[in-house]
C-alpha cells in the first residue's frame, strides 16, 4: 500500500452523480459531481432520463480525471438501487429509469405482498415486497402498458445501462440484482417464480457477476469522453446502501451504518444472507460474503423541511438552525405528542405504501416546539423500529456508526442515541457511498488486501452516549409508537379509498419574503 495508485469511485445518486478519486490510503485528491433532475409527471411517478445522467456520469469522471497529476488504476461504480429501464435490441431506452421513489406500482405490490407466496418471494429475494422494487414496476408494465412490455428486449438498471455504454458490457452485479426482488440471494441466480411473476425469461436481463467483477476497457468513444485511455479497468461496484457501510467503516459483522438525509437507513453487515420471519428487513450483497440487512426509511430529514413550511413559514427558508433550538425547547417525549412521521408513506419494518403522518396525543398545552420536536422523534423512533427488525432477523448489533446532513445538529444526534439506546458513533466527513465503491474498486484491481482496511481509514470524530433518563422514556413510548400504525392501518386505507372524491390538496404556500 503505497498510498500512490488511484481509482475513482463514480456514485450513480437520485439527484446528482459524484465522481470522487482517492488513493489507496484513503486520501481524496478530487471530486466533481453533476446533479439532474427527477421527473414527475404524474402523481406517484418519479423517473429520470437515462442519458442525462449517463451524460453526467461522463462529465464527472473527465473533471475528476483533468484534475489528477497521477494515473488512475480504475473505475468502480456505486448505484441507486431499484431503478428501471427497459432497453430495445439495440440497447436503446425504451422507457425512462424508473426510480425507487416511483410509487406507481403500489396496487401490484399490495396484491403480491399479500399473496400466500408473498412472504415467502422477500426472504427468497431478499427484497421486500414494495413499489420502489423492480418486481412490482415490472407487473405493471405488463398490466397497463402491455405492448411496450412486448418490445423490451433487455430490463435493466441505470448502472446496467451506463456500463453498458462505457465498456458495451451487458452485466449486473449481485448486489444490484439482491435489490430488483428478481434474484435468489441463496442461490445468486435469477428467481424463476419471480421472472414468472413479472412476464418475463432470463435471456431479458443481464449477466449476473461478483461485484468485484472487472471489466477490461472502455470504448474508443468512452475513453475519448473521459479522457482516460482506453485499457482503464472497470469494477462492476455495488448498491448505494452496502457501499454506505463500507464507506463508513461498517465492515464487521454487529456493525450498523445509519444515515438521515432527505430520507433514513439502517443497516447491518452480516456474514451470511438472511432475513427476519416478519420480512421487517431487506438483505442486500456487498460481497459474496458480506451481506447488509436492514430497512430504509422515507422519511427523514423531509420532515424537518416540512415542519418548517408547515409550522414556521415565518422563518423562511433555511430555517433549520431556528427549527431545532425551537425543538430543544420542548421536554424529552414531547408532553406525550407521538408523531408518525410519514408524510412521503413509509418503508421499513412495514413495506406499505398506505401510510400517512399523524399526531396523536395532541392536547391544548402542546406548542409548535412540542410538534417539532415530536416530528424529530419520530423518525428517530422508526430507526429505533427497524433496529429492532435488525436484531429480529437474528444479528447481533455491536456498533452504531451514523452519517447523513442530520449529523450536523447536536440536539439530533443525541435524540437518535436516546431513541437507539445505544452509543452513536460519528465518523469525520466522508463521501460515504463513493468511498465504499473505490475500497471495492481497490480490493477487486490488487491494490489494497481486503475491504476491511476501511475500519482503520475511516475516523471517529464522535460518540454520542444515551442519555439514561430520555433512553427510558423512548423505551416506553416505542411499543405506543409500533401500534399506532397498525392501529390506524384501516383509517389509511379508507383514506386512500376517499381520496378521488376529495377536493385536490392545495398547493403549498410560499413562505412570506
Amino acid at each position: 500500500m503505497g498510498g500512490t495508485a488511484v481509482v475513482v469511485g463514480v456514485d450513480i445518486g437520485t439527484t446528482s452523480t459524484k465522481a470522487v478519486a482517492y488513493d489507496t490510503g484513503g486520501r481524496q485528491l478530487a471530486v466533481h459531481s453533476i446533479g439532474y433532475p427527477l421527473d414527475e409527471p404524474h402523481p406517484g411517478y418519479a423517473e429520470q432520463d437515462p442519458q442525462l445522467i449517463l451524460d453526467a456520469v461522463v462529465g464527472c469522471i473527465r473533471a475528476v480525471v483533468a484534475e489528477l497529476h497521477e494515473p488512475v488504476a480504475g473505475l468502480s461504480f456505486s448505484t441507486a438501487m431499484h431503478s428501471l429501464i427497459g432497453l430495445d435490441a439495440d440497447g436503446k431506452p425504451l422507457t425512462p429509469s424508473v426510480t425507487w421513489a416511483d410509487s406507481r406500482a403500489s396496487a401490484q405490490a399490495e396484491r403480491l405482498r399479500a399473496a400466500p407466496s408473498g412472504l415467502a418471494l422477500h426472504r427468497r429475494t431478499g427484497t421486500p415486497v414494495h413499489p420502489m422494487a423492480p418486481l412490482p414496476k415490472l407487473v405493471w408494465y405488463a398490466e397497463q402498458e402491455p405492448k411496450l412490455h412486448e418490445r423490451v428486449a433487455h430490463w435493466v438498471s441505470i448502472k446496467d445501462f451506463v456500463l453498458l455504454r462505457l465498456a458495451e458490457a451487458l452485466v449486473t452485479d449481485h448486489s444490484v440484482a439482491s435489490a430488483t426482488g428478481l434474484m435468489d440471494i441463496h442461490r445468486l441466480a435469477w428467481d424463476a417464480e419471480a421472472l414468472g411473476i413479472a412476464g418475463i425469461t432470463e435471456e431479458q436481463l443481464p449477466q449476473l457477476v461478483p461485484t468485484t467483477h472487472v471489466l477490461p476497457g472502455l470504448t474508443a468513444e468512452a475513453a475519448r469522453a473521459t479522457g482516460l485511455p482506453a485499457d482503464t479497468p472497470l469494477v462492476v461496484g455495488a448498491g448505494d446502501g452496502p457501499l454506505a457501510n463500507l464507506g463508513l467503516g461498517a465492515v464487521h459483522p454487529g456493525e450498523v451504518a445509519c444515515s438521515v438525509g432527505t430520507s433514513g437507513a439502517m443497516r447491518v453487515m452480516v456474514e451470511r444472507p438472511g432475513v427476519d420471519p416478519l420480512g421487517g428487513v431487506f438483505c442486500y450483497a456487498l460481497t459474496e460474503h458480506r451481506w447488509v440487512v436492514g430497512g430504509a426509511i422515507n422519511n427523514g430529514g423531509i420532515v424537518l423541511q416540512w415542519a418548517g413550511e408547515a409550522l414556521t413559514p415565518e422563518l423562511g427558508e433555511h430555517a433549520e438552525e431556528e427549527l431545532l433550538d425551537m425543538a430543544a425547547r420542548a421536554p424529552v417525549g414531547s408532553g406525550g405528542l407521538i408523531m408518525l412521521p410519514y408524510l412521503l408513506s413509509e418503508r421499513a419494518p412495514h413495506w406499505s405504501a398506505l401510510p400517512r403522518g399523524a399526531y396523536v396525543g395532541l392536547t391544548h398545552g402542546h406548542r409548535r416546539e412540542h410538534l417539532v420536536r415530536a416530528a424529530l422523534e419520530g423518525v428517530c423512533q422508526q430507526l429505533a423500529l427497524v433496529l429492532a427488525s435488525v436484531k429480529a432477523a437474528g444479528n447481533e448489533v455491536r456498533e452504531i456508526r451514523a452519517s447523513g446532513g442530520f449529523a450536523r445538529s447536536p440536539l439530533w444526534r443525541q435524540i437518535l442515541a436516546d431513541a437507539l439506546g445505544m452509543p452513536v458513533r460519528f465518523p469525520a466527513g466522508h463521501e460515504g457511498s463513493s468511498f465504499g465503491a473505490a475500497l471495492l474498486g481497490m480490493q477487486a484491481l490488487g491494490l489494497i488486501e481486503s475491504i476491511d482496511v476501511a475500519a482503520d481509514l475511516v475516523k471517529i470524530d464522535e460518540t454520542v452516549r444515551p442519555d439514561p433518563a430520555a433512553a427510558a422514556t423512548y423505551a416506553a413510548l416505542l411499543p405506543l409508537f409500533s401500534e399506532l400504525y397498525d392501529a390506524l392501518v384501516p383509517t389509511f386505507a379508507s383514506l386512500r379509498r376517499l381520496a378521488p372524491s376529495l377536493p385536490p390538496e392545495p398547493p403549498p404556500t410560499a413562505p412570506p419574503q
